[in-house]
This record gives structure tokens, sequence and C-alpha cells, in this order.
């Protein structure tokens, strides 16, 4: 009923409850009851939190009050790859501040996804003190467990085991999927082609999934020739956008799985004498660090593996707090980043690509 409170579950209420009664993450949650500096959260999320937390009568322990990080030792972040793409560093520098806090350090190993390295680098510290393990990956994806992970606290970073026995830390690619699709619905387009990844990915899949439910939400029928399918790099998108633009009643917007993929888009664009946004508007995913200085600037999802970082860390520590009972999910929100790419008030006076 409008204007009453929230009734507090039986028994103590949790983050989780929290975060269903605001309308956030488990990571949102985190973020605001921690009062995370680096957190990019509206004041309305922020109040949200603080009432839901409020009305159930949560108490959010802070770390300093149930682990002494003295003795602890360190927290070890293993990835399978940090030089192909930014992704694991970025997660690293988020687990990294988020310890650092908590007067904790952490340690970077890189295993190439190879089981034998993952062994020989736990077992340099099986006589000392280790907090717990953070295993990331670079693509979005579910991962074997080695056995040498065994009987220590870990969190899976981009990842997932099969069972969901330990716990994970992922994009919220649906979602972001559906954000992406549904600021281009309120920008005014209707007919929004798609260049997905590659086929058999996470992120590819649930960034398609988003694309339809936005669309189902908007009264818009699915029309499976204006989804195309990619790889994740520039060349596909130029190819596939020549395809959309051929078709007899072409896009007006056009959604990249990726920010590198919607480089191969403007391309193609370019080539056919077409405005961004004014004839086409185009957004991306990922917002690398290229997106902000394409022309015109490129609108992109943030996929957020500094925040996704910290996250793991979080729980590693809930963990050594004896908070957890069960293994835990979280998806971390993609926040949209409108830039003139898709902006309405561009129409009128489009901003041409660069010759």
């Amino acid at each position: 009923m409008t204007g009453q409170k929230r009734r507090a579950p039986r028994g103590r209420p949790t983050m989780m409850a929290v975060a269903a009664a605001a309308g956030v993450s488990q990571a949102t949650v985190s973020l605001v009851l921690s009062n995370s500096k680096g957190a990019k959260l509206t004041d309305e999320t922020r109040r949200r939190v603080l009432q839901a937390a409020q009305d159930l009568g949560y108490k959010f322990v802070r770390r300093g009050t149930r682990v002494d990080a003295s003795g602890q030792g360190t927290i070890i972040f293993m990835a399978d790859e940090i030089s192909t793409d930014p992704w694991m560093s970025l997660a690293f520098d988020g687990a990294r501040d988020k310890a650092l806090e908590m007067g904790i350090n952490v340690l970077l190993g890189v295993s190439h996804g190879d089981p034998d390295v993952e062994t020989n680098i736990l077992a340099g510290f099986d006589k000392a003190p280790v907090l717990g393990v953070v295993y990331g990956t670079i693509l979005a994806r579910q991962v074997q467990v080695a056995p040498a992970f065994a009987n220590r606290r870990l969190v899976l970073l981009n990842c997932y085991d099969e069972g969901r026995v330990h716990h994970s830390v992922l994009p919220g690619d649906v979602l972001g999927g559906r954000a992406a699709t549904d600021h281009l619905l309120k920008a005014g387009r209707r007919r929004i082609g798609f260049i997905n990844g590659q086929q058999g990915v996470d992120a590819a899949r649930d960034r398609l999934k988003g694309y339809r439910q936005a669309l189902a939400s908007n009264d818009i029928p699915f029309d499976p020739a204006l989804v195309k399918p990619g790889n994740w790099e520039p060349s596909a998108g130029y190819e596939m956008t020549h395809e959309l633009m051929a078709m007899s009643d072409p896009p007006d917007a056009i959604f990249c799985a990726n920010d590198m993929m919607a480089l191969g888009c403007y391309d193609a664009l370019r080539e056919l004498g077409k405005n961004v946004p004014g004839d086409v508007a185009v957004i991306g995913f990922d917002d690398r660090d290229v997106a902000q200085y394409m022309h015109p600037p490129l609108s992109s999802l943030v996929l957020p593996l500094y925040e996704m970082g910290r996250v793991a860390v979080e729980l590693i520590l809930d963990d050594a707090g004896g908070l957890h009972s069960s293994a835990t999910g979280i998806k971390v929100e993609c926040k949209l980043v409108e830039r003139a790419s898709t902006r309405t008030e561009q129409a009128a006076v489009p901003e041409p690509l660069a010759s």
C-alpha cells in the first residue's frame, strides 16, 4: 500500500532483501552501505538503498569490525589472461584498491587457463596465510574449477562454475543489452539493427536477450533479419553494417555488441554517405577508451570490471566474517554512457563522420 513501510522478513534481514526492496543489485547495496568512494551512483539510488535498509532493519557491519586483517596475509588474484584485453587489469585494480582499504595486499598471477600453472601458483602459498582467491577470465564463461582451489575461499570473476558452488561476480549483460536498446527507442528509433558478438559466448547470448526484451517491452516485433552475426572485431562491424544498410527497409539505428565492431560500423556508414546520428544512430558496448574519441563520440555501456573486482574482494571479506552460508551470484550493472552518436538533438544538424 502507498506510504506504508516495507515489512522486514522474519529472521535476520539480508543484503539480498535490501537489494530486492530497493530494486537494485546486491553489489549496489554493498557499495552504498560501505560508502565506497569510487562508486558512480545517483543520489536517488543511494536514497532508495538507505531507505530500504532502514525499513528492513538491516545493519551493515563494516569490515574492520569483522575481519582482523593483521596476520591474514594476502588475496591472490589469478587471471587466465592479462595482456590481450584491458578487462582483467581493470578488475585487478578494483580488487587491489578495495583490499588496500582494509590493509590487505593482493598478488597477481596469470595462468593462461592452464590447470598445472594454477596448481603451481597456489602451491607457492601452501604455508603462507591467504585470505582467499579471486579467479578471473577475460571472456565471461563457465569454468571448471581445478582441484588446487579446494579448501580455499574462492570468488569467480567474469565466470561461473556449472553447479554454482562458488561465489561469482558477472556483468549484467542482459540488462545492459536492454538498456542500450531502450536508449535507442527513447531517441525515437524504431528499426534497430543488432550486430552480435561471437556465437557461443555468454556476453553475445545475453546482450541479444536484452535487445529482444527491450523490443518486446515496447511492442516492437522481433525481426531476425535485423540481427547479424559478428566476431567482436571491426571487420565484422563493417561487413554486417553493409548487409544491414542494403536491406529494402534498412535500420535507423545499429546496436553493436562491442565498441570494436562499432568502429567498423562507422567505416561502413561513412562509405555509404550516412550521418551519425542523423541517418543512423549507433551504440556500442564495453565503453573502451576509444569510444570517447570516435567521430562523433560513441554512446556505450560500461563493462564494469573495476567494480566487479571490488565486489569480489567484498565477498571474500564477507566469507571471512562468516556472513555467507551459500554461494552468491552477483550481476554488476553496466551503466549507459550517452554521447553524440545517439543524441536526439543531433538529428537536426547531424555531426558528419570524419573523412
